[in-house]
């Protein structure tokens, strides 16, 4: 499901993997904080997301968690996180992005306007077209039915 981004950090310098994982770590806690509060299912998915991509110990997953939170609070927009995207990213990765975030938003079994919101600004800001954006939400959900 992650492959294309695994192998997109494979490839990198040690810090550009960082700044991505901090970035991509960022988008999701936007999303699963849209609604005001963070249920377990997200920051079980977030931690399980991150796991698949990078592959590091759980205690590292946690680190970068930590630093993110405080990142995306102290944050002024979006365009600090999707900067970083839209450079070391290609179409097909944001489009997997931009299903992540999708995921992220159905981990509690419901989709808040305010997450649909944030996912739109962020896909928008990646430079998506509203048609990725719906085959997204409609991939994320069946899947979700699925389970």
């Amino acid at each position: 499901m992650i492959k294309w981004l695994k192998s997109l950090l494979d490839e990198e310098p040690a810090n550009t993997a960082q700044d991505t994982n901090r970035m991509v770590a960022a988008l999701l806690l936007e999303v699963a904080r849209a609604d005001d509060h963070i249920d377990a299912s997200e920051m079980i998915l977030l931690e399980t997301t991150l796991g698949k991509l990078t592959q590091l110990p759980a205690e590292d997953i946690k680190n970068i968690i930590r630093e993110t939170i405080h990142s995306v609070d102290n944050a002024e927009s979006l365009h600090k996180f999707t900067r970083h995207i839209n450079e070391q990213f290609n179409l097909e990765q944001k489009k997997e992005l931009l299903l992540q975030l999708w995921h992220m938003a159905y981990a509690d079994g419901q989709v808040d306007q305010y997450e649909e919101h944030i996912i739109r600004r962020i896909a928008d800001l990646i430079h998506l077209r509203h048609s990725e954006f719906i085959q997204g939400k409609l991939s994320a959900k069946e899947s979700q039915i699925n389970k």
